[in-house]
């Protein structure tokens, strides 16, 4: 008896559904989810689906896979939506609309931990005490607000071990970015009041402070404190700087993400700018992947939906484009925020300019992607017939290691492919084979290798996903070449071309030599958009691994060894390194010595003691 898929197979489904909110599945022969919806009527959606005309394209293709459905009743609309988001981030459904990023956005955190609080960059959970301003777009924002903070309001930024090691001014007093409270030079009272006046220009109330320093500025010069009236003017200078540099301040917005969408020939562009306290902190541009012919409601509600997933939405989203369901969407972000958040699309005033500002920028950054794309086409295409392989390749991945004499070895994976480089996706080896000889590159290209496809072959051995490359590029010649393929041969990965670049005659950049297994090396001629391109290939891949190496490197000079003690935490290492001035000191005191710092324990002084003891 032949299985039923199509229309005649959701027909037979809708004896069994009543009118209940739900989410459905909808899956082809092999189990696949095809697509995840919501319903705030489960039986009226799926019955849409029943009807053999009247659909889309991409809405007949998917009924024609759909082998199978799937079926979750929920009290109300509302968590029928959160769960459909919810299975589309974890099962990412070939005819959904998927946002595929996975950064988070960085913040500055004003740490509250110590008496004269550290300002800095922060990415991640908000575990850490204190306040946190934020999203901005990109690190380098972040980065520039904190300069700009450090000239006005001279708030310190080292880690509170090095705040407490000081024991004279670093070089950011000397060019007026810090008020050094390190050793004294600021009072703990007058430090909590430029606390409170970086915080207050975070929050918008830049004015108000440039009118107190404008006035404090007077007070010092009628009292003939030249130099104090003098620094006062510095501050205000650099302040009057930021607001002059600052692209969008907008009034009327205190608080609100500016989401536009622009669609093109089956793609889309979503621009976000990030509008707190009154000053834009940048703009971010997104490309969700679509399914197929979604209309831009729908495009716009799962994007929405997916993006302030894992992050809180602010007190107002304005949109060029409305959702599907404008008031569910803004109930949901409301349950997840825990306060009402209010979703509007502008029609006039200040509001409908910033929606159309980031509108434009949402076409002409989907344009330049597109320009790029087709560009990016051609050359996967001249790859393909360069280096006879049997397609322009959608997943090429180019491996390169690095060290110093063999030490803090790390080797490096790319990944690059039709829309260019594909930085989520770059991968860190650290190589830990204790058997492979200092500076041993064939060994430490095996053991990257080995790690890189066991694990595929144990995730993907059917090779669904997307996650196989087409084609493997290495830095190296025959030798090099001849080791990887015989690698892959122990894996039982045989069948992904493999292509060897080597630095040619005089090793100069354009004289490559191309080798394959079994094959004479080769040279394309030195005009050639395809050389090129693989000589940017095989540089990302060298600058990917030497700057992986380089953090290893300074990571491995800046440990301390009191961190590898359990227990140590920041407070109980501050107290050793304040009472001992160094780890090196402490590492040579005697247990009496350990026992009598404060905040040490006797059982702690022990193990301290034991760690250094052991070491012989």
């Amino acid at each position: 008896m032949t299985q039923k898929t199509g229309h005649a197979l959701i027909h037979d489904y809708l004896r069994t559904l009543d009118g209940s909110p739900g989410v459905y599945r909808m899956l082809d022969g092999q189990g696949a989810v095809l697509y995840v919806g919501k319903a705030r009527d489960l039986r009226a959606r799926v019955s849409n689906y029943a009807r053999p005309s009247g659909h889309s394209a991409r809405i007949a293709r998917m009924i024609r896979e759909t082998a199978s459905m799937m079926f979750l009743t929920t009290r109300t609309e509302t968590e029928a939506l959160l769960l459909e988001q919810n299975l589309i981030k974890q099962l990412k459904p070939r005819y959904n609309v998927l946002l595929r990023d996975d950064k988070s956005f960085p913040n500055i955190l004003v740490a509250k931990s110590h008496a004269f609080p550290q300002i800095k960059k922060h990415r991640g959970t908000k575990s850490e005490k204190g306040d946190y301003y934020g999203p901005f777009a990109s690190a380098g924002a972040v980065n520039r607000t904190l300069t700009q903070l450090q000239r006005v309001f001279l708030l310190r930024n080292c880690t509170d071990s090095v705040f407490e090691s000081r024991s004279r001014p670093c070089l950011l007093y000397q060019i007026k970015r810090c008020s050094a409270p390190c050793v004294g030079r600021i009072s703990e009272a007058d430090y909590a009041g430029l606390v409170a006046d970086a915080e207050r220009f975070l929050q918008g109330k830049s004015t108000a402070i440039q009118t107190q320093l404008a006035q404090d500025m007077a007070e010092a010069a009628e009292a003939m404190e030249y130099e104090r009236a003098a620094a006062l003017r510095d501050r205000i200078k650099a302040l009057t700087a930021v607001q002059s540099v600052q692209a969008i301040n907008p009034r009327g917005v205190p608080e609100a993400d500016i989401v536009a969408l622009h669609m093109d020939s089956g793609q889309a562009c979503v621009q976000v700018f990030f509008i707190r306290g009154n000053q834009s902190w940048g703009n971010r541009d997104f490309y969700p992947r679509l399914g197929g012919a979604e209309s831009p409601d729908e495009v716009m509600q799962a994007f929405l939906m997916q993006f302030y997933d894992d992050k809180p939405p602010p007190r107002m989203i304005l949109l060029s484009h409305g959702p599907e369901d404008p008031d569910l969407t803004a109930e949901v972000l409301s349950e997840r925020a825990g306060r009402r958040i209010e979703v509007a699309i502008p029609q006039r005033g200040e509001k409908f300019e910033l929606v159309t500002n980031a509108l434009r920028n949402a076409r002409e950054s989907l344009a330049r992607r597109m320009s790029e794309s087709a560009a990016q086409a051609r050359l996967l295409e001249g790859l393909a017939e360069a280096f006879d392989l049997p397609g322009p390749p959608r997943r090429i991945e180019v491996y390169d290691n690095s060290h110093i004499m063999g030490t803090n070895a790390v080797g490096g994976m790319i990944v690059a492919g039709p829309e260019g480089f594909a930085k989520n996706q770059y991968r860190k080896f650290n190589i830990k084979g204790t058997e492979i000889t200092p500076g041993d590159d064939f060994g430490m290209m095996r053991e990257v290798l080995t790690r890189r496809f066991t694990r595929l072959l144990k995730e993907d051995p059917d090779r669904q996903t997307e996650a196989w490359p087409d084609l493997l590029l290495i830095d190296g010649g025959a030798g090099q070449v001849s080791a990887v393929d015989g690698i892959l041969a122990d894996l039982g990965v045989e069948d992904i071309p493999l292509l060897g670049v080597a630095k040619g005659v005089d090793r100069d950049h354009g004289k490559e030599e191309f080798h394959r297994p079994g094959q004479r090396p080769f040279a394309l001629r030195m005009n050639d958009p395809v050389l090129y391109f693989v000589q940017r290939l095989r540089d990302e891949a060298h600058r990917w691994a030497i700057g992986t190496h380089r953090a290893r490197r300074a990571r491995s000079v800046m440990a301390n060894p009191l961190d590898e003690i359990a227990g140590i935490g920041a407070a109980r290492k501050r107290a050793l390194l304040t009472h001992f001035g160094s780890a090196k000191a402490v590492s040579r005191a005697g247990l009496a010595d350990l026992q009598a710092v404060e905040g040490i324990s006797a059982a702690m002084a022990q193990k301290v003691y034991d760690h250094f003891n052991a070491r012989g």
